[in-house]
């Protein structure tokens, strides 16, 4: 019985063992060349990445703040004021008994993200609530990279401090090293 399977060996599938080993040898050295030419057009891309310019968010190029205080109308201008211009205008807190009191930074969202946890004293015989804040991130030789800029909507009580933890303040330059935040607005509750 053996020798009429023999004949099957023999005949037209008896070379399929070695053409399947050339055609497995053929594709592992193109695949193997495939991985060396991915890798040399990954090397050239990120080089041509670093060549290129920063963007304005991420330039050491001293940025003007497009934030700006609303200024509450002096005494002598307040009489000239009607009720509804009051009414449309926001009291603002006086922020020489407001400031931060302690201050920390992260990075977060695969680390292009700054989390900023800081601790908010209100001093003032009032609460506060939209208080705006603006963070200036440094290199770790000091120099200036970018400013960031939130707005907390939580209020803080009177004679009282809340602290704000990992609050995100926007997309932050990879080289930054140091974190500076300071306080720019508030509005009376």
């Amino acid at each position: 019985m053996n020798a009429r399977f023999d004949w099957i060996g023999s005949g037209r599938l008896a070379g399929t063992g070695e053409r399947l080993a050339r055609a497995v040898t053929i594709a592992s050295v193109s695949f193997g060349r495939s991985l060396l030419w991915l890798l040399a057009i990954i090397i050239v891309g990120c080089g041509v990445w670093m060549l290129l310019p920063l963007s304005k968010g991420n330039s050491a190029e001293p940025v003007t703040s497009d934030v700006a205080a609303i200024e509450t109308p002096a005494a002598g201008n307040a009489a000239a004021l009607s009720p509804a211009s009051e009414a449309e205008t926001p009291a603002m807190a006086e922020l020489g008994r407001l400031r931060i009191s302690s201050q920390t930074w992260r990075r977060g969202g695969l680390g292009s993200k700054a989390l900023v946890t800081f601790t908010l004293r209100n001093d003032n015989d009032y609460a506060v609530k939209d208080i705006e804040i603006v963070c200036a991130f440094a290199r770790r030789d000091g120099s200036h990279l970018t400013d960031r800029s939130r707005v907390l909507a939580d209020p803080v009580s009177m004679k009282s401090r809340k602290t704000f933890a990992r609050i995100p303040v926007g997309f932050v330059n990879v080289n930054a090293d140091q974190a500076k935040c300071s306080l720019v607005a508030a509005r009376r509750t």
